[in-house]
């Protein structure tokens, strides 16, 4: 394990070596691990051994895992402290107190308080706009594990080398530069990513000519209308992509994105007369608007649940 320290072993629980963990306080109903990371808001996280999740966030490698009322963390080859705590707070979004949410979600909503009693700590995650949007763009007719795999193939063809745990390697999401070169359309194709190659190469190097990083991250501050407006000149991007940024990147709590499975749920669970076999973008925005008014200002995260 040469490699400049880069080689080391999984760690996966705190008793083993907890010098090198800390924890945040985070009571079960607030988060369940178990129920966020594989559930298809992000596509990094892989269960470890049974309990712990390994991933990257922020350019770093995390194993997380909840015992007892306390997210416990370790990070590989950085620091653990008090800037580590913040950000996995802000990734969580551990200050919207969950529970006084469900209750009012379910208040508002039984059919909501039926499904929530199996569901407990769904949280919407607060990603970076960058990996959330091309994430995303490889999410059109496909599903979970293999979207998984593609944006894994993504990482290692195009991101930067983290380290070896247990010999796999960990690689950071892609730089939108490292995106925007001549042949990055052909090598997605290479990498079997489809009619999708060109929408990921072609937003990469839209928002690099036009919005530029700062404009995308600047679309946290307007109005969700607006910042979905914006998305939706991207390639590849449309009204369902675009919500799911706006939820999960850009601070819309507001956003309710609608896909086949919410579509029919609108229609057989809460009688909504959409008319039609198939999802328009009209259907998308009454179906927004009805749980908007149902669910309120966080409608996008009861969604989720």
């Amino acid at each position: 394990s040469g490699m400049r320290g880069r080689g080391m072993k999984l760690r996966d629980t705190p008793s083993a070596s907890s010098a090198l963990w800390r924890a945040v306080p985070c009571p079960a109903a607030e988060l369940r691990l178990d129920l966020v990371l594989p559930s298809g808001q992000t596509f990094r996280w892989r269960e470890s051994s049974p309990g712990s999740w390994t991933g990257v966030l922020g350019g770093t490698v995390w194993t997380l895992r909840q015992e007892r009322d306390r997210l416990w963390y370790t990070v590989y080859g950085a620091e653990a402290g008090a800037d580590t705590d913040r950000l996995l707070r802000e990734y969580f979004q551990l200050d919207v107190g969950l529970q006084e949410l469900y209750r009012a979600w379910g208040a508002a909503d039984p059919l909501f308080r039926e499904a929530a009693k199996d569901f407990p700590g769904v949280r919407v995650l607060r990603q970076d706009p960058v990996e959330c949007l091309l994430s995303f763009i490889c999410t059109s007719n496909n599903h979970i594990s293999r979207i998984t795999a593609m944006i894994e193939r993504l990482c290692c063809a195009f991101g930067r080398h983290l380290c070896h745990l247990d010999a796999q390697p960990f690689h950071a999401f892609p730089s939108l530069t490292a995106l925007t070169g001549t042949d990055a359309e052909a090598r997605l194709r290479a990498l079997g990513f489809g009619y999708r190659a060109k929408f990921v190469s072609g937003t990469a190097r839209a928002i690099t000519e036009g919005l530029g990083i700062e404009g995308l991250h600047q679309l946290r501050a307007v109005p969700y209308a607006e910042a979905r407006r914006v998305l939706c000149t991207l390639p590849g991007v449309g009204t369902k992509v675009a919500d799911c940024v706006c939820l999960m990147a850009l601070d819309k709590a507001e956003a309710v994105p609608v896909d086949t499975h919410v579509w029919r749920i609108a229609q057989q669970r809460y009688g909504m007369e959409l008319g039609g076999r198939s999802i328009t973008p009209r259907a998308q925005q009454e179906i927004g608007d009805f749980f908007r008014g149902l669910w309120g200002p966080r409608a996008g995260w009861a969604q989720a649940v």
